[in-house]
């Protein structure tokens, strides 16, 4: 039986139904045999080829000029930038037997100039082939969701007091306006506070105040807010974080009203709330780590919903970011707990951590905290984590070790130090306090040392060495741009997340962009000048897909009760989602060459 033109899959799913006849009525199916050549560099062309078997290479020059270069198989498609622009940019050489359906010039025109998408298909970047790719998956509940924005929230109105309106009064106008709180204007040229009902309930209750005190001694400023713009799910990560149950609503700078929790989590299916009340009422290291245990349960329905990976990472750095302040509250003395902070580093530090990995963190503390203490609240931190599902670092880089914990003066030293050694051991880890940031105690002790440490970094042999230890490993293509695995396994790290990450590193360094997130690190480069939007936007989009993939497949390894790894198995990524890795490591390549001439190496 013949086979017929596949429209399951990008870029022929995006026809319509009428396009798709006039293909199947457009379509043959030929052969190449071995040594053809049926598409000539400047050449135009009749046919546009869609490759069900064999393999052709690109190949562009003759004689001594001649380069070879990627290499095309199934699901690949042959000619239709001789259609579009009248004359194939290279020379396509049949290398193994090429069985190819063959579609009209004229139909594949004729569906260019009738559907936008399929043509964007052809003529756009990775970024909009990936958008193009999202668009066509199948739509959830909660993947519309991902896409409603605040301004489509039902708010509750927004009530104003005075400083001077009473307890009393303030929770009369709650109830007069079915509202949880109040807004309070504190005149020109100061921001407004907050005054919630359990405030006025706790005051009233806990702190035996007078019904006709006035509501100034409860207000609380300045307020969290989102702007209506904003993604919805991201004022649930906001609430999340902060451990707040309402957020003011802004158009620029006015107040809209406000919106609260309910009302979020009447558009989700998901449970992130409850696993942060549980690690905010946990009142034992035991009931954190319960609460930890959900997580990745949670990420598993949220990824299978069609969550895209940005927000996971949002969601899942705001639910740490609780866990560590809980742990640091029921293990750090209360008497040294404002005297401490603890950071996280690498991954988690730049919020781009999904599924556990290494425990990368360290702490600051007092000089004057007696040692055995501090080893104390290391090592009971340390094992907490564990039981939370965090694994120990290999590299030693956990507040266990008494290399990453110290007073203020001794981090101080230990960046100069390290930023001034050629030990590459040591300017890896260098690069991953680069990425810290504080979780728990008092952020201000690492905001006071974190120029010491940027200072530290913007020299020019140390980005140098930066830059180059981003093309450490190589890019897991073939010279025929074919996907080069071992044992079909392809390390997505170091062939694709670790360059990108690095290199951004390096050239926001150099920049002087203190950004920690590598897609905000993306976006002030692309804004510095120093990316261009084209490349800077591929560079996003391949990240994305690297970590979706990755996800992905470790997922479906702890489903299965193996460990999550870096790991790609390609024989089980589906035909376009190939495609879309083969493309994104294409993108390595071309970032890699952009470092290259940056830094000059």
């Amino acid at each position: 039986m013949t086979p017929t033109l596949d429209f399951t899959h990008p870029p022929l799913s995006l026809l319509d139904a009428a396009q798709r006849q006039s293909f199947d009525r457009a379509c043959d199916i030929v052969l190449f045999e071995q040594g053809a050549r049926p598409l000539r560099e400047g050449a135009s062309s009749d046919s546009v080829y869609f490759v069900l078997k064999g393999h052709a290479q690109a190949v562009r020059g003759a004689g001594a000029d001649e380069q070879r270069l990627a290499d095309y198989g199934p699901g690949d498609v042959l000619g239709a930038f001789a259609v579009i622009q009248g004359a194939a940019r290279f020379t396509y050489e049949v290398s193994e037997d090429l069985l190819c359906h063959a579609v009209d010039a004229a139909a594949f025109k004729q569906a260019l100039e009738a559907n936008a998408r399929f043509a964007a298909w052809f003529n756009e970047g990775l970024s909009a082939k990936r958008a193009i790719w999202q668009g066509a998956q199948p739509s959830s509940e909660l993947a519309e969701t991902m896409l409603t924005r605040v301004s489509e929230a039902q708010l509750a109105p927004a009530v104003w007091v005075t400083p001077q309106t009473t307890l009393r009064e303030a929770r009369r106008s709650m109830k007069q306006h079915g509202v949880s709180c109040v807004l309070v204007d504190r005149g020109a040229g100061e921001e407004p506070g907050i005054v919630t009902r359990t405030d006025v309930l706790d005051a009233l209750a806990l702190e035996d105040a007078s019904p006709d005190a006035a509501v100034a001694g409860w207000v609380r400023s300045p307020i969290l807010d989102v702007q209506t713009r904003d993604v919805l799910f991201q004022s649930l990560v906001k609430m999340t974080e902060h451990h707040v149950e309402r957020v003011v609503v802004r158009e620029g700078d006015s107040i809209l009203g406000t919106l609260g929790m309910g009302e979020v989590l009447s558009h989700f299916s998901s449970h992130s709330h409850l696993i942060g009340l549980q690690m905010a009422r946990a009142d034992s290291v035991e009931a954190v780590q319960r609460a930890a245990q959900r997580v990745p349960e949670l990420v598993r329905v949220l990824h299978a919903q069609g969550a895209k990976v940005s927000y996971l990472m949002e969601l899942v750095s705001a639910l740490n970011t609780r866990l560590f302040r809980r742990l640091h509250e029921l293990i750090v003395p209360a008497a040294w707990q404002a005297q401490c902070c603890v950071l996280v580093l690498g991954s988690e530090g730049r919020r781009e951590q999904i599924l556990r990995s290494d425990q990368d963190n360290a702490l600051i503390h007092p000089a004057d905290m007696p040692g055995d203490l501090v080893v104390q609240v290391a090592e009971r931190f340390t094992e907490a984590l564990l039981g939370c599902g965090f694994p120990p670092c290999p590299g030693g880089i956990m507040l266990r070790n008494a290399a990453w914990r110290g007073d203020p003066q001794g981090w101080r030293a230990r960046f100069e130090h390290m930023a001034q050694s050629r030990d590459p051991k040591l300017l890896l880890e260098f690069a991953i306090l680069l990425d810290a940031r504080a979780v728990a105690g008092d952020a201000e002790l690492f905001d006071t040392l974190r120029p010491t440490l940027m200072q530290a970094a913007r020299n020019d042999v140390l980005l140098h060495q930066f830059a180059a230890a981003a093309l450490e490993f190589e890019t897991p293509l073939t010279l025929f741009g074919r996907l080069r695995a071992r044992d079909d396994q392809l390390d997505i790290k170091k062939g694709g997340i670790f360059p990108l990450v690095h290199g951004l590193r390096a050239m926001a360094l150099r920049g002087g962009i203190f950004s920690r997130n590598s897609f905000d690190r993306t976006q002030a480069l692309i804004a510095s000048g120093a990316l261009t939007d084209a490349l800077g936007r591929d560079v996003q989009q391949a990240m994305a897909v690297f970590q979706r993939l990755r996800l992905t497949q470790q997922l479906d390894a702890l489903r299965r009760g193996e460990s999550a790894s870096n790991l790609l198995h390609l024989l089980d990524l589906r035909r376009l989602d190939r495609e879309l890795l083969r493309d994104a490591l294409g993108v390595v390549e071309t970032f890699k060459l952009a470092l290259k001439q940056q830094f000059q190496l």
